[in-house]
């Protein structure tokens, strides 16, 4: 190898190390933004509201930096292919981390209208475990990333199932309570919404797995993701001894 060719390899191994430093840096703020907005709903905390808002501009401009970065590197540098899969990944993984953040700002939001209505405290068992199902998944699907974890990534994809299924499970326990108590349908909708949020969450997780599969083989999964979330065909609630609600 040339003297000239080792200069161009160690720069571009540089900018590359740097393109994901910004990643992991973005997906720290996010999984910040994803437990801040879960806490600031279960703890009431307002303080913790405009902090999950505020961050969010942070996560844009990040998210901006690394696409602008990735694309410099590839016209100047080149990659060869492997090295190409990993700049395209970082750049599609900051475009899903970008969009994570924004559900975490719509709940935050959300959470504002919430505080002003008195819910029954059954109505967040179920999402804070939701919550924190998602929290542990965006995680792992980080790490199976930088650790080009084909295994870990499938795992990831396997347990979002699990997460639609709380979903479903959460949509029928409101309309249930809607039911019982109609005065608490617009505080409900809000949780409904920020439920929502919480399940796309857990599919973008699998989008970030879906990036490290194709990292490390060089193509996406096959086939179509299959998804267990129901709540589009829902047609009722379940009944009150489905979600464990007294009828008094």
């Amino acid at each position: 190898m040339s003297i000239e060719q080792r200069h161009i390899d160690s720069a571009f191994d540089e900018d590359l190390d740097r393109l994901l430093g910004q990643l992991m840096t973005m997906g720290g703020l996010v999984e910040s933004s994803i437990r801040d907005s879960s806490e600031a709903l279960f703890l009431k905390d307002i303080e913790l509201v405009d902090q999950t808002i505020r961050s969010d501009a942070r996560i844009d401009a990040i998210e901006e930096e690394i696409q602008l970065a990735a694309v410099n590197l590839i016209a100047l540098r080149q990659p060869r292919a492997s090295d190409l899969r990993m700049v395209m990944a970082a750049m599609r993984i900051s475009s899903i981390l970008e969009r994570v953040g924004d559900c975490s700002k719509n709940t935050a939001k959300r959470t504002t209208a919430i505080l002003q209505s008195p819910l029954p405290g059954s109505a967040f068992s179920a999402l804070e475990r939701l919550a924190r199902a998602t929290q542990v998944l965006v995680k792992d699907s980080l790490d199976a990333f930088i650790q080009t974890d084909e295994h870990k990534a499938g795992d990831v994809i396997r347990r979002d199932h699990e997460i639609d299924q709380m979903h479903n499970s959460i949509f029928r326990q409101y309309l249930a309570l809607m039911e019982q108590n109609p005065k608490v349908t617009t505080p409900l909708m809000h949780l409904l919404f920020i439920a929502k949020n919480f399940e796309r969450i857990g599919d973008h997780a699998t989008g970030i797995a879906e990036q490290s599969i194709y990292l490390k083989t060089g193509s996406l999964p096959d086939g179509e993701r299959k998804k267990d979330d129901s709540t589009a065909f829902l047609t009722g609630p379940a009944t009150p001894a489905e979600n464990g609600i007294r009828k008094d």
